[in-house]
């Protein structure tokens, strides 16, 4: 993967891991965390096209229910643009998605995204070309940005697994709002997609330790 000069990329568990020995190092907080969770996982995806249709497939909709929908899209050649393109919206509902999904579908592939220039743009350039383009929000680009590019200083301050996890780790009295957790995540640069690692490995740890209660 390559990126600007100023940005950092993760490529391997190498750079993870040092990441996350910077961060331990600065937050005794996370340092906690990471007591609680271990080594933090790699979490890299594929980019392209496919990797955004999916996306859009699993917003607001089980693992379970995503992972089939996925499958026949595959299965019917779906998972690249020309084939998209060429499928009426019935078609790609036939497949399992929403009218409003199969619209989504037919944007990105209309979009006709330069998925090998978008590594060498800034995160912030990669992220506003990509909510350009109808049915991907701001989540979706940074999670590409973090995980399809390895972007090692991207952050989702949205999320609210992230924001739970950080309102149980640091005590607070609420759910930090996406500006507050945005401020929250300034003191972990350059490593926030590697904190954003740690903060949900340890929203699992705490729902996998309630879950044996």
């Amino acid at each position: 993967m390559s990126a600007p000069m100023d940005e950092r990329v993760i490529s391997g568990a190498g750079c993870v891991a040092e990441g996350a020995a910077w961060l331990v190092a600065q937050d005794a907080r996370l340092a906690e965390a990471y007591g609680a969770t271990g080594p933090l996982p790699l979490r890299l995806k594929p980019e392209g096209f496919a990797a955004l249709l999916n996306a859009i497939v699993s917003q607001q909709v089980s693992v379970a229910s995503a992972r089939a929908i996925w499958g026949r899209l595959q299965a019917a050649g779906c998972d690249r643009p020309h084939a998209v393109a060429c499928m009426g919206l019935e078609d790609l509902q036939a497949l399992g998605l929403s009218r409003q999904k199969a619209a989504y579908a037919k944007a990105l592939a209309a979009a006709d995204i330069d998925f090998a220039a978008l590594r060498s743009l800034p995160s912030e350039a990669v992220i506003k070309r990509l909510v350009a383009v109808r049915g991907i929000g701001v989540w979706t680009a940074q999670i590409y940005a973090m995980f399809s590019l390895g972007r090692a200083d991207v952050f989702a301050p949205g999320d609210l697994a992230l924001q739970e996890a950080a309102r149980l780790l640091y005590g607070l009295a609420e759910r930090p709002k996406e500006r507050q957790m945005s401020q929250m995540a300034e003191r972990w640069s350059p490593w926030r997609a590697v904190a954003a690692r740690l903060l949900w490995a340890y929203y699992k740890e705490i729902k996998d330790r309630e879950g044996t209660l």
